[in-house]
């Protein structure tokens, strides 16, 4: 019985290794997400853009916000001079934090009387706000001690967190989840529809009847393309109903951003499902793309953190664009112009995925 046993599994190993397909998909996959995965997932924040405020134009609140410019922690980013240039930095996320300085700095710091500052911090990433305050709050420690160490500190600083003032990690989780499991969905329905025909063997049966490939595309995207949709729209009414999350967007753009979202995921998966031959393949394929494209979306940390090459990589996933619609639709009003910078990629993912899938269908049948 152990002969036995043993011999089968010899023989369902070497089954795997002979297989090319099943050889490259043991081998090379795993490698491609552990240099993603270990480049991407980078919970640290460096050279977050901080824009300054500042009121004061001394000496003394030079020195401070030296300090500022001098920590890997932050970079420069364009200065604002008013309340409502401040709130656009931070909604159009050309700026994650912006430093307040009041008119009387200087001069408090000179009669030895203490000092009031304000960081405004986009709390949209909880976590990443929390160390923004905490590297805000060290630097501040690190100036008070070189003007007066032991003595109370004469330089006090407000961390006001803006777009989510209670740090609610649910506001930044929800949102993305909307894009997530839309992606999942569209994807996993899409990859699955050739390479059942194929394994079934109702593939060549299906090219021989009069329908054209553009219409077989049509016929297993439409389906997958709704699933990706209805997906989506149950996170969304959790996240409103159970979760009572704020929503400041157009539901309308929403949806109509979703539905491109879900039409590119349903091309990725209907080109692994060109590609593939058994749905156990379609279903790995999913798996290779799915797990990375979701790492380096800017899900979990954020894009700029990541190595110039994985950013770079990112460009090319939809999930990256359709984060910052979902989470910018439920957590403020985005301006029509952002709105239309993050769909037309996703338009053109969708499209191309969706032609590359046309066209190995059409070599199919010649």
């Amino acid at each position: 019985m152990l002969a036995r046993t043993i011999a089968l599994i010899i023989k369902e190993l070497i089954s795997l290794w002979a297989d090319k397909k099943t050889r490259f998909v043991m081998l090379i996959p795993p490698l491609i997400q552990v240099i993603v995965f270990a480049n991407a997932a980078n919970y640290d924040v460096w050279h977050v853009p901080l824009s300054v405020w500042n009121e004061d134009l001394g000496a003394q609140s030079a020195e401070y916000i030296r300090g500022f410019s001098y920590s890997p922690a932050f970079a420069t980013a364009p200065d604002v001079f008013s309340p409502a240039q401040a709130q656009n930095v931070l909604e159009s996320k050309t700026s994650a934090a912006v430093l307040h300085i009041p008119q009387t700095f200087s001069a408090d710091m000179l009669a030895g009387r203490p000092s009031h500052v304000q960081l405004l911090i986009d709390a949209r990433r909880s976590n990443t706000a929390l160390l923004i305050g905490n590297y805000a709050a060290e630097i501040t420690a690190t100036y008070n001690q070189s003007l007066h160490p032991g003595i109370p500190p004469p330089v006090d600083i407000e961390l006001t967190n803006l777009l989510n003032p209670e740090l609610e990690s649910q506001w930044f989780i929800l949102p993305g989840l909307v894009a997530i499991l839309a992606l999942i969905m569209a994807t996993l329905v899409s990859s699955l529809s050739l390479a059942r025909e194929k394994e079934l063997g109702t593939y060549e049966q299906m090219l021989v009847t009069p329908l054209r490939p553009a219409e077989i595309m049509l016929g297993k995207a439409v389906p997958s393309l709704i699933v990706g949709l209805v997906e989506g729209n149950i996170v969304l009414l959790a996240a409103l109903i159970l979760f009572q999350l704020p929503f400041k967007g157009n539901l309308l753009v929403l949806e109509l951003c979703l539905a491109i979202f879900s039409l590119a995921g349903v091309g990725v998966g209907l080109a692994i499902s060109a590609f593939t031959r058994t749905q156990q393949q379609a279903i790995l394929g999913v798996f290779v793309f799915v797990a990375p494209a979701i790492m380096i979306s800017g899900y979990a940390t954020p894009v700029e953190n990541m190595p110039p090459a994985m950013q770079l990589l990112s460009l090319l996933d939809p999930v990256r664009y359709m984060l910052v619609i979902a989470r910018g639709m439920f957590l403020e009003t985005l301006p029509a112009s952002v709105v239309l910078a993050q769909s037309w990629p996703m338009a053109l993912i969708a499209a191309v995925t969706l032609i590359g899938a046309t066209f190995m269908v059409r070599r199919s049948i010649s």
